[in-house]
């Protein structure tokens, strides 16, 4: 591995030259914040993007130094224009490699039940939102991607504690 130093970096010898070294050699893992929010029927709220077919979560990745639920309430605020009050954490979901993305940690969050007009009262960010949809479990198999598909059939019949899974099947 090379490593290289500015002027004014630490030494290495030092704390903070030693935790700066290791903060620029480990790996680093894509984290994704992303809510469900239902309607009074039950159905899901999703996302029609404009850069991918398939239907998505609201959410987004994580920005430095934010935390999944401080991003999954930014994300929403910036891509649909409305305000959510996370709940809980319903699960965490590792991602494989997939289409080129690295592999990802999840993390996904109860937003709630919204009335039906969410849908129309949305002030959508164009730029990566086309349309919001109200989808019952029927459909999803139609409009999400597979491991999207596995993680809401999951949750839609999940009552119990936080869930671990990975590729949208519970792990543990």
């Amino acid at each position: 591995m090379v490593l290289s130093a500015l002027d004014d970096d630490a030494p290495p010898h030092t704390r903070e030259g030693f935790i700066a070294q290791l903060n620029a050699a480990l790996p680093t893992k894509r984290a994704i914040a992303q809510g469900v929010v239902r309607d009074a029927a039950g159905r899901v709220l999703l996302c029609e993007l404009v850069y991918k077919n398939e239907w998505d979560l609201p959410g987004g990745v994580v920005d430095p130094y934010e935390s999944p639920a401080q991003c999954v309430v930014r994300e929403v605020r910036e891509e649909l224009g409305v305000e959510v009050e996370v709940r809980s954490l319903l699960a965490v979901n590792w991602l494989p490699p997939w289409r080129g993305w690295s592999d990802a940690t999840a993390f996904i969050f109860d937003l709630g039940v919204a009335d039906e007009e969410l849908v129309t009262r949305a002030t959508l960010q164009p730029r990566e939102i086309r349309a919001l949809h109200w989808v019952g479990e029927e459909e999803l198999e139609s409009r999400v991607a597979p491991y999207n598909q596995r993680l809401l059939a999951f949750l839609l019949g999940h009552r119990g504690p936080t869930a671990y899974l990975e590729d949208g099947l519970p792990a543990l």
